[in-house]
């Protein structure tokens, strides 16, 4: 299987892990010593701690349903670095879905360790 298609199933595997609310499925594939960027505070996170915490509130807002879908998924990789930059449609129960609004941005930074990819940053915004 080529990198870009791992990357592909990683990042969606993870988006609809998120679906679930399957914290194993969100965390799997994650750097102990990831740094997230996330659009509520804090808004830098380090390490998968305070990546596991962060869940917390967002699983309580999504419990109403809602949507989390990742659309125009792009990645670029080389044989050990690579980042995927996507739009991801985030409406949770606590959301208006009328006024849903733009999309969020999702940047992914990944590192290729002993043949795997890991995800080592998530960086999430809105645009302005």
């Amino acid at each position: 299987m080529n990198d870009e298609r791992t990357i592909r199933e990683l990042i969606e595997g993870w988006a609809a892990a998120v679906r679930r609310q399957d914290l194993d499925g969100i965390l799997a594939r994650h750097a102990a010593d990831i740094v997230m960027f996330d659009v509520p505070p804090p808004v830098v996170l380090r390490g998968i701690d305070a990546y596991r915490e962060s869940w917390g509130p967002f699983f309580e807002a999504f419990s109403g349903g809602g949507t989390f879908e990742i659309a125009d998924l792009e990645i670029t990789s080389s044989d050990s670095v690579a980042f995927a930059t996507a739009l991801l449609h985030c409406v949770t129960g606590l959301t208006d879905p009328a006024k849903s609004g733009p999309q969020l941005r999702l940047t992914v930074g990944l590192r290729k360790m002993n043949d795997s990819w890991i995800v080592v940053h998530e960086h999430h915004s809105f645009p302005q």
